[in-house]
């Protein structure tokens, strides 16, 4: 969700073949005295790191489906569009997030630098957060005896957990033969499993396991192949089967299958609808899933730049989608009239928004990507090469 999570030097502007010997060393007939700083670089000089403007679309417009939905929960009860539209949402959005953060982790290989980025990009913030909406709760939501623990994410914050797992576990689904097969049975295995418990929001984790891996397994032609024309043409009859699916199932069938939280026997089903819902909705979220990359442009668009703050905005808006409750905004009847959910719509993407720009990046930059040079050891490799400069 922010550019210290998704490294993206797959994406690098590839040199010239001939920018480089094969062994990596510079011949005699190619080394050249230091040019002039007016001077273009020389062939070799490593470019500057791209970011793709069509990844940075995808999150940015994923986090406002996921403001969206966070919006519409409450109206549920009452729309049953809101309802239709809510879990066709929520088929996609994390999803789609999780492929992304699947996809930018195959460079993850456990090395001393990225375990320190994993730590203050991923296990800080959880921290930090889970400490401020204990206290949020304990204050905004009127239960000031709310305990804090680490082992019990609250609202938001298990999708840091998550990620820091799925990132360890990285180099083990790149050496094993079939990983997604392997993910979706181990999903399936936690929908049947209510002693997995709630700790580290464990079903959460196992069950969202196959997205994270999908995307280690995708490669950039596969978007490219979702991305055709005849695709996008296709989304639109197939978004809008979901959404009849959904208008017809919503009576029908709790919401909370799409949480992942919960194992089947905690649902209130028989243990086999566990594994049955697990292929189902993973089927379902792929196919949906892709229908909106089909949509998202490729190109620089004005809210490119909020694709590096979509974390900011993912934890930032989480007090107010929680306050917006404890405060009874949500009480109002004119809130439930069609316009008023037009209006709580509007409200909610225009939040993220500004909860994803750079100026509120530079705010919370301290605890979402601290530096914390004071809290590693030097990589002796590093000190080498100081050494060597000096």
């Amino acid at each position: 969700m922010t550019s210290s999570l998704y490294p993206h030097g797959s994406h690098r502007t590839p040199l010239p073949p001939a920018a480089m010997p094969a062994d990596g060393v510079p011949s005699p007939q190619t080394r050249q005295p230091p040019a002039p700083v007016s001077a273009p670089a020389p062939a070799g000089t490593p470019r500057p790191k791209q970011r793709d403007a069509f990844f940075d679309n995808a999150k940015y417009l994923a986090i406002v489906f996921v403001a969206m939905g966070h919006s519409w929960e409450p109206l549920t009860d009452r729309s049953r569009a809101a309802e239709a539209l809510y879990m066709v949402v929520y088929t996609f959005h994390m999803p789609a997030f999780i492929i992304i953060s699947g996809y930018f982790s195959r460079s993850f290989d456990a090395s001393p630098h990225r375990l320190k980025r994993l730590i203050t990009g991923v296990a800080v913030p959880y921290v930090l957060f889970e400490i401020a909406y204990t206290f949020f709760k304990r204050t905004a939501g009127g239960d000031p005896d709310y305990p804090i623990s680490l082992l019990d994410p609250w609202y938001l914050t298990w999708f840091l957990v998550a990620l820091f797992v799925w990132r360890l576990t990285t180099p083990i689904w790149k050496i094993v033969r079939w990983p997604l097969p392997l993910a979706v049975v181990v999903a399936a295995l936690a929908s049947i499993s209510p002693e997995v418990g709630d700790d580290l929001d464990l079903q959460r984790v196992l069950q969202f396991l196959p997205f994270f891996v999908l995307g280690l397994c995708l490669k950039p032609e596969h978007f490219q192949l979702v991305r055709r024309r005849e695709v996008r043409i296709i989304a639109v009859p197939v978004a809008l089967c979901a959404l009849a699916l959904a208008y017809w199932a919503g009576p029908r069938m709790t919401s909370a299958w799409f949480y992942h939280r919960d194992s089947a026997q905690e649902l209130g089903a028989p243990w086999w609808a566990g594994i049955v819902m697990t292929l189902a909705l993973f089927g379902a979220s792929i196919v949906l899933t892709a229908c909106f990359f089909a949509w998202v442009p490729g190109r620089r668009m004005w809210f490119t730049v909020l694709g590096a703050g979509t974390l900011y905005g993912y934890l930032l808006h989480g007090f107010l989608a929680k306050g917006s409750r404890f405060w009874g905004w949500f009480d109002a009847a004119w809130v439930h009239t069609p316009w008023g959910q037009i209006v709580v719509t509007v409200v909610a993407a225009s939040v993220i928004t500004v909860l994803c720009t750079p100026p509120v990046q530079r705010l919370f930059r301290f605890a979402m990507e601290p530096k914390m040079e004071w809290a590693f050891r030097r990589d002796a490799a590093e000190l080498a090469r100081q050494r060597r400069g000096a």
